[in-house]
């Protein structure tokens, strides 16, 4: 890709597609994440899968992380001169290879291409194939495109990225999605469960004097920020596993986020005992959809006795979806409490399109690496010896560790 200083449409950078019945495709790139903005801010509008597609977001991330714009590119796909799709992409190299990919990585849950998605499903499969075509035309300087963790349907729409390059359904995203509590209640919880969270509610109170709130961009946050990823580094290194957001400096992105002035809507889950944190989940919330990004929970063994996060997570079930949630993502990967709560399941696809021979042979090679990982992971056998060597190495490499498994 040429940088170019505006996404005015101009020879230099315009890319057609033979006409479709939808209408002209035309396409548009840049290196300059303000010069879309205008566009970016449209289609986000009418909904989200996932932060990554959140423009505040992305654009903190690009700052936080100091990404110059030789490696920023945001190509715009346009019907009829109307924008209907943008991929936000940052070209990075991966063991010597030059990848475009999405610009967080596994810091979130599912990624897509911001989509008018009404109009990508009513113009049909065709014209999107061609669409994309055009758009991916606008890149160069990279061997391919890695596009993690999309979900196979979209804003109501099933198979809208089928087009989408070689894809590979590796992980499944969870989502709980009701009108209110009650409904939640009534669906999710037996009366063994309800029982069951009782009992530890009582051992947790027994404990001291519980407390519940909800902290907002601009209030307290860092405390509970810095409480949070203290017990997420606890947690690591129980398990021997990296710890990414220290190792990799991402503390301050996420205390940035929940910045008064940043754009996104940052809400934090906090409960106390005693006045002390001893749970923290800090979420993302757009239009009527809240997504977790990070929890965690005391390390203390006598106050996990009381399931300090899973008593935090009851009180956000009780109280966000009569505030007008209606969608809560909780991630992708299992855990029992996305069994408890969650009652939506979505498959994700990575997503892959060689743009150079070298690149597609690297396509078919990391697509059997990732069936090897997603066996792995769903064999607790073969899952307990991977993450037993991963200790081994990280003695032998002076405490240095393989990288963790939600890692690319």
């Amino acid at each position: 890709m040429q940088a170019h200083e505006s996404i005015a449409v101009s020879h230099d950078f315009l890319a057609e597609a033979d006409i479709a019945p939808a209408g002209q495709i035309t396409t548009m790139a840049t290196d300059d994440i303000e010069a879309v903005e205008a566009i970016w801010r449209r289609l986000q509008a009418g909904g989200i899968e996932s932060p990554g597609q959140n423009f505040d977001f992305v654009r903190h991330w690009v700052e936080d992380r100091g990404i110059k714009r030789r490696d920023q590119c945001y190509v715009v796909g346009m019907i009829d001169h109307e924008p209907v799709a943008l991929l936000p992409l940052h070209r990075k190299r991966v063991n010597g290879i030059a990848v475009f990919t999405w610009f967080p990585g596994a810091h979130v849950g599912c990624y897509a291409p911001v989509s008018n998605y009404a109009r990508l499903a009513a113009v049909g499969a065709p014209a999107r194939q061609a669409l994309w075509k055009a758009m991916f035309g606008c890149l160069a300087g990279a061997d391919l495109v890695y596009l993690r963790s999309i979900p196979i349907e979209v804003g109501g729409h099933d198979g809208l990225f089928d087009e989408l390059g070689m894809t590979l359904a590796v992980e499944t995203l969870y989502r709980s999605q009701y009108s209110s509590w009650e409904e939640c209640d009534r669906l999710q919880r037996s009366k063994s469960r309800r029982k069951h969270d009782r009992q530890q509610g009582d051992r947790l109170a027994a404990m001291g004097a519980i407390g519940f709130d909800e902290i907002r961009n601009g209030g307290d946050t860092n405390p509970a920020i810095e409480t949070m990823f203290r017990q997420r580094s606890a947690r690591f290194k129980a398990m021997g596993i990296r710890d990414t957001f220290v190792l990799d400096r991402l503390i301050g992105f996420y205390q940035e986020m929940a910045g008064a002035d940043s754009g996104v809507d940052v809400r934090l889950h906090v409960l106390r005992l005693d006045g002390e944190i001893v749970a923290v989940r800090y979420n993302i919330v757009h239009n009527d959809r809240m997504f977790c990004l990070i929890s965690s929970m005391s390390a203390d063994p006598a106050i996990q006795n009381g399931s300090p996060g899973k008593q935090c997570l009851l009180r956000v079930m009780q109280t966000v979806f009569d505030d007008g949630i209606r969608i809560f993502d909780m991630g992708s990967g299992f855990t029992d409490e996305k069994r408890h709560w969650c009652n939506v399941q979505m498959k994700l696809r990575q997503h892959y399109i060689g743009l150079t021979p070298r690149g597609a042979r690297i396509v078919r090679g990391h697509q059997t690496f990732q069936k090897a990982r997603a066996a792995i992971k769903s064999n607790s056998q073969l899952k307990a010896a991977v993450r037993g060597l991963r200790q081994v190495f990280g003695k032998l490499g002076g405490g240095r560790q393989m990288a963790p498994e939600s890692s690319e």
